[in-house]
């Protein structure tokens, strides 16, 4: 298990309880926030490394002093010594929808376990207050179990994200593909006295996103599950069987 919010963050370690429930769990994850580095990893310079003791019982964990994806390059080749089956980044802060995919330091960890042969899953919560994380941690461990079986085909890569709603407001779950929207897009410029300087500001996704993408689900109140894949010229996306969406939801319900 990594993220990009930093090893200390709740997300994190209520993913970890939930997942114990399952399996055997390691956690490898950023010292720190390192939030919108993507695939970004570190070349230039050495990367240290603590043992750190476990907000969690009987968890492995380390704490890296570098991004998201030195995380999981360091805990698959070098830190880990048994075998990994599934690595899982989150439960995010915030959504992680469109195009800001491409940035997110959540989805770029996940996907460097994808590269190294692992099934993958980033999740992420339309909620920056880190409210219903139980409901994540749920789903996340559902989904972990079809991973591991064989419900999905091959490697999956999962891309997940929940509204920031209590189980009983949200409609349903719903696969889903990337709307081309990202949140980042205008530039302020502002003058420290000296000189001047230019601030990336993130707002609001619009509203208006085709029926079958990410954010139409997200803002219908549903959750998204959109499978990602690194040859996006060549292949369609994998496809999940019909009917598991309603038996996930059912799960969740339950729970």
């Amino acid at each position: 298990m990594t993220n990009d919010d930093g090893i200390f963050a709740p997300g994190l370690w209520r993913l970890v309880k939930e997942l114990q429930k399952i399996g055997r769990v390691a956690v490898v994850a950023p010292d720190r926030e390192q939030s919108a580095l993507g695939t970004a990893v570190t070349l230039r310079q050495p990367l240290r490394v603590q043992k750190m003791r476990p907000l969690v019982a009987d968890v492995e964990a380390y704490s890296v002093e570098g991004t998201p994806a030195d995380s999981v390059i360091l805990g698959l080749g070098k830190l880990l010594k048994h075998k990994v089956d599934l690595v899982v980044s989150g439960i995010n802060s915030g959504p992680n929808l469109g195009d800001d995919v491409l940035i997110s330091g959540t989805v770029g960890a996940a996907l460097q376990g994808y590269l190294r042969g692992s099934p993958a899953l980033a999740i992420s919560i339309d909620s920056l207050d880190n409210l219903y994380l139980d409901n994540a941690a749920r789903l996340a461990a559902l989904l972990a179990e079809k991973l591991a079986g064989d419900a999905m085909p091959g490697n999956g890569f999962l891309n997940v994200n929940l509204p920031g709603l209590p189980m009983e407001k949200t409609r349903g779950i719903k696969i889903t593909r990337l709307a081309s929207q990202s949140h980042i897009d205008t530039v302020e410029e502002g003058h420290d006295g000296r000189k001047a300087y230019y601030w990336l500001v993130r707002q609001k996704i619009k509203r208006d996103a085709e029926e079958d993408t990410d954010i139409h689900a997200i803002e219908r109140g549903n959750i998204s599950i959109t499978p990602l894949h690194t040859e996006l010229l060549n292949k369609p996306s994998p496809r999940i069987p019909d009917g598991l969406c309603a038996e996930l939801f059912n799960e969740l319900q339950k729970s």
